[in-house]
């Protein structure tokens, strides 16, 4: 007999039950820390840029003496130099001069704008004509507008992407503080599964969950260890978990979660474990199995390669971010379904869904089959006291 328990309800006894967990830190070159998570905030110890710049090829000036000035009464001014990019700029102008200035270049003390080379005409006499008036730091970029000495720049908490990187760079911050990797054993169970590269004999199928399940727990970040097949012997599968356990974080079973005769995962984590729920108020995956073992945890997933998959994406990554501390949001969008769905009422259904010409247009599929999944785009959640969606109704698309 299965106790089920509602999809918040599931998510939420993980995550209390795993809330002493602390997964430890290393520190990262910024080579090494794309799809990372910082495990504390990153404060700048400088300023961006840490001058006053040009933003374009001119004439440093003070914008004062530009004012009045056009084409046919232009503003004249003695030219004292030039300053190229990457150049300290040495020296002070006062009223009545410029300075040359390339795009990047390092303002002039006593200059406070820039007068792009368009509106500008230099003379033999080294004086320069200025045919455009310009206002006091146009042109230019101060010290400290990109990111000031002491800003937080990254929180803790974040996924590290390659838009993160540039920032480190720019702030001569080669090495982060990042949450360990969580460590996922993978489990396939059945006496009816054979390995992917093997023909299939009648009444068998190719292990698709290790991989599946494995390329999942990769995208989010995590190590993951396949732990191959296990027949359907309950020695041989307490062994395999053993193992898992004393090797992993987080360990997923696929198969032998329902309670038919053969479905015995129940039983070997309750053999030196805890079961704290068998089901889920969900379609599909309702036999969805959590238990401890070892202080680790456990989940028992359906043997069905989309419904594996859904309620690892759903809920065993939940628990991964909260135990890596990733304060990101998953990414969805808003659309009308392109027709209506019609769900069973009492619990809450997954569906996935393709993305096209601004709309969402679900796939009905049996939990056993990945074609459909592979397209998908992604999922819909009907809602438990709802006994479906109208068509043109506005949905959330939770995005793969």
């Amino acid at each position: 007999m299965l106790n089920v328990v509602s999809f918040d309800e599931a998510i939420r006894i993980t995550k209390n039950e795993f809330s002493f967990f602390d997964p430890g830190t290393e520190i990262l070159s910024i080579t090494e820390c794309t799809g990372r998570v910082t495990a504390k905030d990153i404060v700048s110890r400088e300023n961006i840029p840490p001058f006053d710049r040009s933003t374009v090829d001119g004439y440093a000036v003070l914008s004062s003496d530009t004012f009045g000035a056009s084409e046919g009464i232009p503003s004249m001014l003695s030219v004292k130099g030039e300053i190229l990019m990457g150049e300290e700029a040495k020296g002070f102008i006062r009223s009545g001069e410029c300075i040359k200035i390339s795009t990047g270049g390092m303002l002039p003390a006593g200059a406070d704008s820039v007068v792009m080379v368009e509106y500008t005409e230099k003379m033999i006499d080294e004086t320069c004509l200025i045919f455009k008036a310009v206002s006091p730091f146009q042109n230019v970029t101060k010290a400290g507008d990109d990111v000031k000495t002491g800003q937080k720049i990254i929180s803790k908490g974040t996924l590290l992407t390659s838009k993160h990187v540039g920032i480190l760079c720019a702030l001569g911050i080669n090495e982060v503080e990042c949450v360990r990797k969580i460590k996922v054993g993978i489990i396939s169970s059945g006496d009816e599964i054979v390995p992917v590269q093997k023909d299939i004999p009648f009444g068998k199928i190719r292990d698709i969950n290790s991989h599946f399940l494995s390329a999942l727990m990769k995208e989010k970040g995590c190590d993951a260890l396949e732990y191959g097949i296990v027949k359907d012997n309950i020695d041989e599968l307490y062994d395999t978990l053993q193992k898992a356990a004393d090797e992993c974080d987080v360990i997923m079973i696929s198969g032998g979660s329902s309670a038919g005769n053969k479905d015995m995962t129940c039983d070997v984590i309750e053999k030196n474990g805890k079961v704290y729920y068998h089901g889920i108020a969900v379609k599909p995956g309702k036999p969805t199995i959590f238990g401890k073992l070892n202080n680790k945890a456990v989940f028992g997933l359906p043997g069905h390669p989309a419904a594996a998959y859904l309620i690892a994406k759903t809920v065993v990554t939940e628990l991964i971010r909260f135990f890596s501390g990733e304060t990101g949001k998953d990414f969805t969008l808003t659309a009308e379904i392109t027709e209506s769905i019609s769900s069973n009422h009492g619990r809450e259904e997954l569906v996935p869904v393709i993305f096209e010409n601004g709309k969402a247009q679900p796939l009905f599929f049996k939990s056993g089959l990945v074609s459909l999944l592979s397209t998908a785009d992604g999922y819909i959640i009907v809602p438990r006291n709802k006994e479906g969606l109208l068509k043109n109704e506005t949905v959330t698309v939770h995005l793969f």
